[in-house]
């Protein structure tokens, strides 16, 4: 489970310096009960972002079942894809 207000950190805390693999790092360390990954948003498909910010957007992850899922229900999200949108 991922609470709002974790969400919310995640995005504040996300957003405070450019996206990197070290950034997201950052995020695991300050939250090792969640899974992080990092990506570019065009490598997502077929799901909406739980938290759309400048530069990036945040999405969750059900990992409750055989095979990993996006999912928007926060009760089944075990973790969180950050995913940069590349400026054009």
């Amino acid at each position: 489970m991922i609470t709002q207000e974790q969400l919310n950190q995640i995005g504040w805390l996300a957003g405070e310096t450019p996206l990197s693999e070290s950034s997201v790092n950052r995020l695991r360390l300050r939250f090792p009960e969640i899974h992080f990954t990092y990506c570019m948003d065009d490598d997502v498909m077929a799901a909406r972002p739980v938290l759309e910010a400048s530069g990036f957007n945040l999405y969750l992850i059900d990992s409750s079942r055989h095979c990993l899922g996006f999912t928007q229900d926060m009760e089944l999200a075990t973790g969180v894809v950050v995913a940069e949108i590349e400026a054009e």
